[in-house]
């Protein structure tokens, strides 16, 4: 029974902030109920004549619909709370817990907060039970730190706390995104010897995982080794899932065999982490392997199983294989969803095969699988990629007619199209329909804009756009930056581009690879090609190397300018880095090897190279 205390701790401070939230949308039957006490009456459909409900048969109907998760709604538990506050003797502690836990299921933590408070008003000293409740109430409204509180006093009372009390407090601390003290907190569990189980290292071993910080995942796997506790196949697939984000696909595979090792069990979940992980890097042979494996084991590869196959096969231009996928998957008795489809036009698509992207698509509608915005993107862009703008802005419009809204990628990819086709009136104004729509144009929108005007001669558009976004305080980057100076550089207005590179550390900005190269190329463009020689080697003391790119440019910007000595020193470092020539170093080295332009120190490097 529950037990009565004259005087309890208050938790006046903590349920001050929830006191207005017990409101039932139905005050009169709040009332109704208000006014019972031990017993209700109900008439039989039968007799007509009434039946008094006993306390226990009432007790007992309330366990049996929280076990059964009955109680309809709000106002329906408030009900049955009121008469339990009224009853003589008070239920168990047991009962209200098992009340207020239903109330919790139905996301009424605040509530539930409000409800405890009347309990202890009425002399009724919680338990651990009810304070594990509360507890979880303030995590889920991301109050952990009342939580805590909750769980000082409860630790003061004398109560041992249960790994569910030390489980939810982690969960609350990682709700809030409060990682580094979950952490900590299962370090002081030890101390005071508060042992953490498994579902509290998965926990933050799941956080963890999240925000990229895998090794110190591994790092609570090996602690629970230490601590003899169970490691399960969700603690192992969370961590080979992780390193396959990561891109560390081989370590994932040992910890794919340490676990087979083991003697758990992968599920699907596992296999979907490794497949994705070896087909980011075209490793398809081992996803047969693993196929293979799967089937051997008896688990079937789901939805995403076949998603990751066809999207691959996809990108990879491998679109026959990609559909033969599709039909074992049909086969299976795996009903293609959007994701599927959506893979399948962008292989098409990929390929320049508007004509089956469209068919594909097509096809989504008549079985019935509705098309997203991702849908109408992918066409879209194939489309524009294409250079067919008049099919892409006719998709978009049908778009909006079929009740799907185009989203900033949509607008963006437009934008882009007609930039590429030279129609920069319409870009500008799908830029104003974009912003009437509520859609704000983001970083990138600004970008594509910059880059169409630039690309099209229009410099002094170009600059005003520029201006306009450093006057808006748009959160500007180094691309945006490195666009405006290579448009400058087209346009052969050098200086400009000069001032505009050689103010961006004032900016907050620098250069990367991709600004270097362009300016190199300018410098290059103009004959300058000492501060050309200048810069490059500026560039690698500032810690930012070279790429591929890099070298082409300024072994192309020396050999159009006759200065092959240097051009043969930049291509023998550039080989000594692993790179080649690209097809434009190649074809005017050719030019100049066929017509005998070339002078003798160029002929020696690549008779010796041969």
């Amino acid at each position: 029974m529950g037990t009565i205390s004259k005087s309890t701790n208050s938790l006046a401070f903590f349920f001050n902030h929830y006191s207005h939230l017990r409101v039932s949308s139905n005050a009169q039957n709040f009332y109704y109920y208000c006014r019972c006490f031990s017993a209700t009456s109900a008439k039989t459909p039968n007799s007509g004549r009434d039946i008094v409900e006993s306390p226990i048969q009432f007790l007992k109907s309330v366990r049996d619909r929280c076990r059964s998760r009955s109680i309809r709604n709000l106002d329906d538990a408030l009900a049955l709370f009121d008469r339990m506050l009224h009853m003589h003797p008070l239920p168990s502690l047991m009962d209200f817990n098992q009340l207020l836990g239903a109330i919790a299921r139905m996301k009424h933590h605040s509530t539930v907060i409000s409800l405890i408070k009347e309990m202890e008003l009425s002399g009724i000293a919680p338990n651990i039970y009810i304070h594990g409740v509360l507890i979880n109430c303030f995590c889920h409204l991301k109050r952990v730190d009342f939580g805590f509180s909750i769980f000082a006093r409860f630790l003061k009372l004398g109560f041992q706390p249960n790994s569910i009390i030390l489980n939810t407090l982690v969960k609350g601390l990682c709700l809030e995104g409060r990682i580094a003290e979950g952490v900590r907190f299962i370090h002081q569990m030890d101390k005071n010897d508060y042992k953490p189980d498994t579902i509290t290292y998965g926990t933050i071993m799941n956080c963890l995982c999240k925000i990229g910080k895998t090794s110190e995942a591994i790092g609570l796997l090996r602690k629970m080794e230490e601590r003899n506790l169970e490691l399960n196949v969700v603690l192992y697939s969370t961590i080979i899932d992780s390193l396959c984000k990561d891109r560390l696909t081989t370590e994932a595979l040992t910890f794919f065999f340490e676990m087979t090792n083991r003697g758990i069990q992968p599920d699907v979940f596992t296999y979907n982490s490794l497949i994705q992980g070896l087909c980011n890097f075209g490793r398809l042979n081992e996803v047969t392997k693993q196929l293979n494996e799967m089937v051997e084991r008896k688990i079937m590869p789901d939805v995403r199983t076949f998603n990751i196959l066809v999207d691959t096969l996809g990108k990879e231009g491998k679109l026959k294989e990609a559909e033969e996928v599709f039909d074992v998957m049909i086969q299976r008795g795996i009903e293609p969803n959007t994701i599927t489809y959506n893979s399948l036009i962008d292989g098409y698509c990929l390929q320049n095969r508007m004509d089956e992207a469209v068919k594909v698509f097509n096809t989504m509608v008549r079985k019935g699988c509705s098309p997203c915005v991702v849908s109408y993107n992918i066409l879209i862009n194939g489309y524009c990629k294409n250079r067919k703008i008049d099919e892409a802005i006719s998709l978009f419009r049908e778009m909006s007619n079929t009740g799907i809204f185009p989203n900033v990628a949509t607008y963006n990819t437009l934008i882009g199209g007609f930039c590429r086709v030279g129609r920069l009136k319409i870009a500008l104004e799908l830029l104003h329909e974009m912003q009437g729509c509520g859609q704000p144009p983001n970083i990138r929108t600004c970008a594509i804009l910059l880059d169409g005007l630039c690309k099209n001669l229009h410099f002094i558009e170009a600059v005003a756009l520029f201006k306009e976004m450093e006057d808006k305080r748009l959160d500007l980057d180094i691309v945006i930056y490195s666009i405006l100076i290579d448009g400058m550089c087209n346009a052969g207005k050098l200086t400009t581009a000069s001032e505009l590179f050689n103010a961006l550390p004032t900016k907050g900005f620098q250069p990367d690879v991709c600004t270097y190269t362009i300016m190199i190329k300018g410098l290059c463009k103009e004959g300058l090609l000492n501060e050309a020689r200048e810069l490059f080697e500026k560039m690698e003391e500032n810690g930012c190397s070279p790429n591929h790119f890099t070298y082409n440019t300024i072994i192309q910007g020396f050999l159009q300018h006759n200065e092959t000595s240097w051009a043969v020193k930049y291509f023998q470092m550039m080989l000594g880095k692993g790179f080649s020539a690209n097809a434009t170093t190649a074809t005017i080295l050719i030019d100049l090897l066929s017509t005998n332009q070339a002078d003798k120190t160029l002929q020696d490097f690549f008779q010796i190279s041969v």
